[in-house]
Order: structure tokens, then C-alpha cells, then sequence
């Protein structure tokens, strides 16, 4: 059995920081999203692959800032390149600068859909613009949704202080469900502008979904059907799953979609990219606007990063890591004896556990994450991992030893 982490000064930070900010944090990262009392609260610091805590202790880090480390923590290289604009040139300025440019250029090079490129900040800085470009291009009112998308009214999960109005005109259908989504175009014929639809499939506190043969394909062929925008939201996927995205990878073109997280190492940029006459509706018909969206040192980040993807075939390495990473857990998975499943191999590993009507899959899933982080490896109970570039094979095999151990332990 594992020893509990000693964890005082994450507990006494977190003391004082619920008496500054509500909830001590923002969201996500709040203690009940891991397993309370026994996961760190406050990191210290990140190198590479791994994350140490405010009270010493060193992780092999397999959340990645969810999902925005694609190489690694503190990469050298990028910061470098930031640093020097910071010193050279200045970054928050009252018009664009060049670097604006050259980093559409190169979005445009590599992402099948993006015929022109508007920069953002945050995912759901991007994904609720998308659904204002295909409101204003089509005349429609209605989104239809698959998948998270963020935290703006239209599509929050917790509806805590937003108008039902808002969110209204949202309706949702599952991942892989065709007839779901063909249902709702028919009774809505003539009032969607847009569907957006994570392509891999990725609910929270669930497994990870590929895309079962046709299904992306068929979600092509509805949307040109009734005259719908099709968006990806490549968020999480984007820059992961190949340089041109999960489009490319499965080979379906949207007319829109959402990048950000991997697009630039952790600093803080997305970007909605799409078809010529569809974002032209950004000129005169709609409008959007920032203080913050020009700001140039995450488009510097961004253009050195997407230089060493492709540079060092980066992603081709993490899928052969990741690969044989899952392989190892999967079957450590299915010899466990276990009620629980692996899923997302090779990009976003998750094992989430079987439930069952008496719900002691959830006590097996906190039992299990407990372990987990004795051990040193920092995953999310209701969240799928990643593998970045810096993950040595020596770490991911101590992560699999350390799952395997853990489900070992709730064997027991």
C-alpha cells in the first residue's frame, strides 16, 4: 500500500486562497475534480514532463495542463522566442503586427479547411465564435452540438445564472449517433446554421470515442444536405492528433473549426480556420473584437512550436510512445479482474470504471486515482490523460507499473 503524499502547504494555500477567490480556484481545477485530501492543490513548478508541488513532491504530469503541453513543460526553444519579441519588438500594441501573417500562412498550410484564419484566445473564445460566423453567413438561428465546447452560455453544462433564452436555440445529439442528428436536422429543417462536433469523441467522465466507420462522413453528408456549417471542434485534437488536425487524420473536411490548447505549448492562443466565403462574413456582416487577441507572444509561441511538430516529426513520436504505452495498459487492463475500461489510445489515454446500479464503480474509481497519485502519476479521474514529447519510455513505463499496482491494490 502506498503512502499518502505529505500535502501541508497545498492545504494551507488552498485555505487562504478560498478566502481570496471563490472557490479557491477557477473551475476544473478545484480538489473535487481529483480525489480530495489526497492530490496536490498547487503545483510549484513543471520541467519537461513532470509537475512538482508546493510541497516537493514530483509527478510524472500525464494531465498536461489539460492537453495544452504537447512537447513539454518549459521548452527552451519557444521561450526563447518569446522572450526575445518581449525584448526586440513588444507584443500588445494599438495595430497587428507581421507575426499575425506568417502564423495564417501557416495554419493555412497545413489545416485542410482553413482558407482564412481568425486568432483567438481560449476554446470557448473560438468555438462560440464559430457559431456566430455560421449565424451570420446562413441567416439561421439554431447550433446543433456533440460534445464540451466550453463555458459560454450557449452551451455551460451548469446553467447556474444564464438565461434559458441563451441557450434556446442549443440542441444536442451523441457522438456516433447519425439518426440522433439526421432527426433533429429534419425537425428543424431550415433554422440550423451550424453543427459542431468534437471528431473524436471525448464527454467527460467517459470513455473516449473514435469515430465508428461512416459516422464523420455522414455528418459531412447531413450538414451539405439541409445547407449547415459544419464545425470541428479540434480543441483538444488539433495540432495532436496530426499537424492538419483530426480532419486530416480521418479524412473529412469541415467548413469550420476550433483549434487551440496544443497549438502552442500552454501560452494562451486559439483560432477559429475555415472556408474563404464563410469567414468573410467577419468583415462587415458580424463582429468580433479583443484587446488581448493581438497580442503576439502566443502567435510567436505558436509559429516556433508548429515549427518543431513538424521539424522533428513530434507527433509521430508521441503516437509511437503512446502506442506502446496503451498497449501495455490495456492489457494490464484486461488481466486486472477489474470492472473498468481503457479507452483513447494513443493520444488521450483514460481508464474510466464500468458502472453499476449499486454505484460502487464510483468508490473504485476514487480507490483507484488514490493509488494513482501515491504513486506519482498525475491523471484526472473524470478526465482523459495525454502524452507529450518529453515523456521519456522510462516514465510511461513506470506510469503503466503504477496502474498496474493500483489496480492490484482495489483488487485486494
Amino acid at each position: 500500500m502506498a503512502e499518502h503524499l505529505k500535502l501541508d502547504n497545498s492545504e494551507r494555500l488552498y485555505k487562504e486562497s478560498q478566502e481570496l477567490i471563490p472557490g479557491g480556484m477557477m473551475g476544473i481545477r478545484r480538489p473535487y475534480n481529483f480525489v480530495p485530501g489526497e492530490y496536490p492543490i498547487f503545483f510549484e513548478s513543471a520541467k519537461g514532463g513532470k509537475c512538482t508541488d508546493v510541497d516537493g513532491n514530483e509527478y510524472i504530469d500525464m494531465l498536461c495542463a489539460y492537453g495544452p503541453i504537447i512537447i513539454g513543460h518549459r521548452e527552451e526553444e519557444i521561450d526563447n522566442a518569446v522572450i526575445q519579441q518581449i525584448r526586440e519588438k513588444g507584443f500588445c500594441m494599438s495595430i497587428v503586427q507581421e507575426i499575425q501573417n506568417k502564423l495564417a500562412k501557416r495554419v493555412i498550410e497545413l489545416v485542410p479547411c482553413a482558407e482564412k484564419v481568425v486568432f483567438t484566445k481560449t476554446g470557448s473564445d473560438s468555438t462560440t465564435l464559430s457559431g456566430r460566423i455560421a449565424r451570420a453567413y446562413t441567416g439561421k438561428s439554431k447550433v446543433i452540438r456533440c460534445g464540451y465546447h466550453g463555458w459560454h452560455d450557449w452551451c455551460v453544462e451548469t446553467k447556474g445564472g444564464v438565461l434559458p433564452k441563451n441557450y434556446e436555440d442549443t440542441l444536442e445529439f451523441k457522438y456516433n449517433d447519425l439518426d440522433g442528428l439526421e432527426a433533429l436536422l429534419e425537425q428543424h429543417k431550415g433554422d440550423v446554421a451550424s453543427v459542431i462536433v468534437t471528431p473524436l469523441g471525448h464527454p467527460n467522465a467517459h470513455p473516449v470515442q473514435r469515430p465508428k466507420p461512416g459516422f464523420l462522413e455522414g455528418v459531412r453528408e447531413l450538414t451539405k444536405k439541409h445547407g449547415v456549417v459544419l464545425v470541428f471542434d479540434e480543441i483538444r485534437s488539433g495540432f495532436r492528433v496530426s499537424l492538419g488536425g483530426a480532419q486530416k487524420f480521418f479524412g473529412v473536411t469541415p467548413d469550420l473549426a476550433t483549434f487551440g490548447k496544443a497549438m502552442a505549448n500552454g501560452y494562451e492562443i486559439s483560432m477559429v480556420a475555415g472556408k474563404k466565403e464563410i469567414m468573410d462574413v467577419l468583415e462587415h456582416k458580424a463582429f468580433v473584437s479583443s484587446t488581448y487577441f493581438n497580442n503576439t507572444l502566443p502567435m510567436v509561441a505558436s509559429l516556433k512550436t508548429l515549427e518543431i511538430l513538424e521539424r522533428d516529426h513530434i507527433l509521430d513520436e508521441i503516437a509511437r510512445k503512446g502506442k506502446v504505452f496503451c498497449d501495455k495498459v490495456r492489457k494490464i487492463v484486461e488481466n486486472s479482474g477489474v470492472r473498468c475500461t481503457f479507452t483513447g489510445e494513443p493520444w488521450m489515454p483514460y481508464i474510466t470504471f464500468d458502472k453499476d446500479k449499486d454505484g460502487i464503480y464510483k468508490k473504485t474509481r476514487v480507490n483507484f486515482y488514490t493509488q494513482l497519485i501515491r504513486r506519482k502519476v498525475f491523471l484526472q479521474p473524470y478526465h482523459h490523460g495525454y502524452i507529450a514529447y518529453r515523456h521519456t519510455d522510462a516514465d510511461l513505463d513506470y506510469a503503466a507499473g503504477a496502474i498496474e499496482e493500483s489496480l492490484k491494490e482495489i483488487r485486494k
